[in-house]
């Protein structure tokens, strides 16, 4: 899983599977005993990498630190648009692969809500932000991630800082 994730991340989705087994020190007969498509291991991968958001979502859940908390999940998220680009396209666009994960969508965004009305509550958020408003933050933050990669890191980047002064109080 390891090796798929570097591979994806440094040559695409479409790397050779050949390619993936190489990096995983295994035969390709191994890999393919393993996932028998490509997609099963996308498939697995993106499970990896959701299983991965819910982990860091309870854990912002659990920090005693509202604004913490907040910002260090738009944060988290920036990264992830800059390292796993086309994961996230998969993840986020419209086919099967990305619906299969519709629920665990539906809980990070049920996090974020309490995470945002935690944040308001301490009065760490600009009057007016909800999560409507931290959410139009992260989309544009995702959509950045069709920039050449070069450009993209530093541009997410910024747009991450420019998020998260905007909804500070």
């Amino acid at each position: 899983m390891a090796a798929a994730r570097e591979a994806f991340a440094s040559a695409g989705l479409e790397v050779p599977m050949r390619e993936v087994a190489r990096r995983a020190g295994v035969g390709v007969a191994t890999l393919y005993r393993h996932f028998p498509t490509r997609t099963e291991l996308v498939a697995a991968v993106l499970a990896e990498r959701v299983d991965d958001c819910g982990v860091r979502m309870r854990r912002a859940l659990d920090d005693p630190d509202p604004w913490r908390a907040l910002s260090g999940v738009v944060r988290e998220f920036a990264e992830r648009q800059i390292h796993d680009r086309e994961l996230n396209e998969v993840l986020l666009g419209p086919g099967e692969l990305g619906a299969a994960f519709q629920k665990e969508r539906r809980e990070h965004a049920q996090a974020l809500n309490v995470l945002v009305v935690r944040a308001r509550a301490a009065g760490v958020l600009r009057d007016g932000v909800g999560a409507d408003e931290v959410r139009a933050g992260l989309l544009a933050i995702a959509s950045l991630r069709r920039l050449p990669a070069t450009t993209s890191v530093r541009v997410i980047g910024l747009v991450a800082d420019l998020v998260v002064a905007g909804i500070r109080a």
